[in-house]
């Protein structure tokens, strides 16, 4: 039974362009899904050369060379950049005439350096709390046994999340503990690390897309859920799930955090999806961090709720245009389905979901389809659009969306969606969105943030 949608409407034939992907790890084959279901010509670039040889998409051509599709894209189709790391790269594209979606080099520096996207917060009047960047380990363990408190760890750049950790004791124990076990299991005596002051509020994400001049489209709403399990609980890693809406009017959030960027941003010539990460209490947001790139999942959470097409949209980005698309005034919540090894990375074959079937209790509808967004996932012999099976080893298996009026529906929705499916050894938290129903809406309305 397919899965994915395979409508074309005569509107997306008459505009539809050559789209050239540069993806890290194939995290985007989900959005370039999409562009193939617009009527857009895709051809995807895998940087990491991890499992584009075993997938099979209908529509995307996988590609080993970007360089060489230049001529075919040209200067009136689209390149995307789905993560950061290749700046420079695009601002060469940009300057030669190419269209280009992605963040640039000052861009990418808020992510990947957390200090210099401090420094900026701060200089852009945002509130910032304590923080401070470490090369040695050794180092860090001295500086949290001289000052004790609740200390979060976490990794400049994005080679594994993994390593993050949120300090719960006063005294710092458990983040020396941590700290300690890092030197033990870490090759090399330097690692790029920051500690921040751990900040007691609602976390809260802010994101919209900036077209070099000005935002674009609607603001973007965003709650993550890092935690492998239920009340936030275990190892944070990359999301469990996400809830996620839009909203049109400029509220005190967006102005107290994200729209404080937009001289930065302007001067940059940044083109992309920009979103912090922030605390907030009754009276402050504090910033956590920048994502300067297209952030997954939320964008998989924007596909069930923008209802224009994504390739005249990020096209309009790329080329410094005004665009105002249309979306569902709805909430998603949009829930990660894993098998073991996942979250940690383990070769070990009895280890491995790789081969697995992805099986359906029913016949699924074309809205429930729509909103399934499979990562490691292909039909099972590359030709019958009838059976999926997992084609890779780490586990990161699909996002599930469900949309509605209410937290409580779109959770409803999500929830029915992700019974349907059946994979061996799948789990999945049954909470995201659940403490945001429950009180955080109330507290973030109370205090005026939204």
């Amino acid at each position: 039974m397919a899965v994915t949608n395979s409508f074309a409407c005569s509107w997306y034939k008459i505009n539809f362009m050559n789209v050239l992907f540069i993806s890290y790890d194939l995290t985007g084959i989900t959005l370039a899904s999409k562009l193939i279901e617009e009527g857009n010509r895709v051809k995807i670039f895998e940087r990491v050369d991890g499992w584009k040889d075993k997938i099979y998409r209908p529509g995307i051509q996988f590609i080993n060379d970007w360089k060489k599709e230049l001529h075919w894209v040209g200067k009136d189709g689209l390149i995307i950049f789905d993560y950061s790391g290749m700046a420079d790269v695009q601002e060469k594209l940009r300057k030669e005439g190419y269209s280009v979606f992605g963040g640039g080099k000052l861009g990418e520096m808020l992510e990947n350096n957390r200090q210099y996207g401090q420094k900026i917060f701060s200089a852009a009047g945002i509130n910032i709390k304590n923080s401070k960047d470490f090369y040695n380990i050794e180092e860090m363990v001295r500086f949290v046994q001289k000052h004790r408190g609740k200390w979060v760890v976490k990794q400049n750049g994005n080679s594994d999340k993994g390593l993050n950790y949120v300090g719960s004791l006063e005294s710092g124990e458990d983040v020396i503990s941590i700290l300690k076990s890092y030197k033990k299991i870490l090759k090399t005596k330097h690692f790029h690390f920051d500690l921040q002051e751990k900040i007691e509020g609602i976390e809260i994400a802010v994101g919209r897309y900036f077209n070099g001049n000005n935002w674009i489209g609607p603001i973007c709403i965003n709650v993550e859920h890092k935690g492998l399990f239920n009340g936030n609980l275990g190892p944070k890693g990359e999301e469990m799930g996400s809830l996620v809406w839009y909203e049109i009017s400029e509220n005190k959030l967006f102005k107290a955090v994200l729209d404080k960027m937009k001289e930065y941003l302007a001067r940059v010539g940044y083109r992309g999806y920009f979103d912090i990460n922030c605390i907030v209490d009754e009276n402050n947001a504090y910033p956590l961090e920048a994502t300067a790139r297209l952030a997954y999942p939320t964008t998989q959470a924007q596909m069930s709720l923008l209802q224009s097409p994504w390739g005249k949209f990020l096209k309009s980005i790329a080329d410094s245009k005004n665009y105002n698309p249309n979306y569902k005034k709805e909430y998603c919540v949009l829930v990660f389905i894993g098998t073991p090894p996942y979250p940690y990375r383990n070769n070990l074959n009895y280890h491995s979901p790789k081969g697995l079937s992805v099986i359906f209790k029913e016949k699924l509808n074309k809205k429930e389809s729509g909103n399934i967004y499979f990562e490691e996932v292909s039909f099972a012999d590359g030709r019958s659009a009838e059976e999926y099976s997992v084609c890779g080893k780490s586990g990161y298996i699909a996002h599930v969306a469900g949309t509605g009026k209410t937290i409580s529906k779109a959770r409803k929705n999500a929830y029915q969606l992700v019974e349907k499916i059946i994979i061996p050894k799948m789990f999945y938290r049954t909470d995201i969105g659940a403490k945001m129903e429950d009180m955080e809406f109330r507290k973030l309305k109370k205090w005026g943030w939204l």
